[in-house]
């Protein structure tokens, strides 16, 4: 009797396994950003602005692709970045993300709002799904990460010639004139 309790525990632990959808995957914000973006950096959220410099363009002006990099804080002790979806306004933008309203959830086009008083989107409120709208709560920014305006690589630098450069054995060709 009890290894036929195990064998159905068994079988009813594999089909479940078999029932969970692909989509359930736990997602962080930092590999969803990565992976949806193009934008190569690792490592916590809070530390992408200061990787992204010299790699990548970054500025305070939404654009579609582009990932706007949080600020870490109390209640974000290591940041957060999202990718813009699409631009609504020059102070409201849709954003797709993970790991923001349900833990390690994706949202797509969820609403953010630039409330800085600039207007330089130092400062955004953030749509987040338990309470249905912005709420009160502002977050920091850093700014955001354009993964299309990446720096080229730079070349070696080549040393002018200081003299004509004469090849050995060449024969010299005079102009008919």
């Amino acid at each position: 009797m009890k290894a036929l309790a195990v064998r159905f525990a068994l079988v009813v632990s594999c089909g479940l396994m078999m029932a969970t959808p692909a989509a359930a995957q736990f997602w962080q914000c930092a590999p969803f950003a990565r992976s949806v973006s193009g934008i190569a950096l690792h490592g916590n959220a809070d530390t992408w602005w200061g990787q992204a410099e010299g790699r990548y363009a970054r500025g305070d002006a939404p654009q579609p692709g582009a990932v706007l990099a949080f600020k870490a804080t109390a209640r974000m002790r290591v940041g957060h970045v999202a990718m813009v979806s699409r631009i609504v306004s020059p102070r409201e933008v849709l954003l797709t993300h993970a790991n923001w309203s349900r833990r390690g959830r994706v949202e797509t086009d969820v609403r953010a709002v630039d409330v800085s008083p600039e207007g330089d989107w130092s400062q955004v409120r953030v749509w987040y799904g338990p309470t249905g709208g912005l709420g009160t709560s502002t977050y920091p920014t850093s700014g955001f990460i354009y993964a299309d305006q990446a720096p080229a690589p730079m070349e070696p630098p080549v040393a002018p010639l200081q003299s004509p450069l004469l090849i050995a054995g060449a024969p010299t060709v005079q102009a008919a004139g």
